[in-house]
């Protein structure tokens, strides 16, 4: 499936398992992402994201944002929107 490169992990939190997100590209709740780096290999539907500490249900180019996510990822990994 093609990928659309949306954002790159900023920082990552493990309770709850949440990453930091700058944004290149526009995001929404149900969309299906992928993070990539070194060691890192993850396919999600997004379920959840927050800006400011504030549920959000979609965000934009040059916004910082926490999203959900299945397992461990690291700063600089790379985040893409699978269409």
């Amino acid at each position: 499936m093609p990928e659309e490169l949306i954002g790159e992990v900023t920082d990552f939190f493990a309770r709850p398992v949440v990453a930091g997100v700058h944004l290149s590209g526009a995001i929404k709740t149900g969309d299906r992402l992928k993070i990539k780096g070194h060691t890192t290999d993850l396919e999600f539907l997004l379920e959840s994201m927050q800006v400011m500490n504030k549920p959000v249900q979609e965000a934009g180019p040059g916004t910082d944002v926490g999203i959900k996510v299945p397992d461990r990822c690291r700063r600089g990994d790379r985040v893409y929107k699978v269409t």
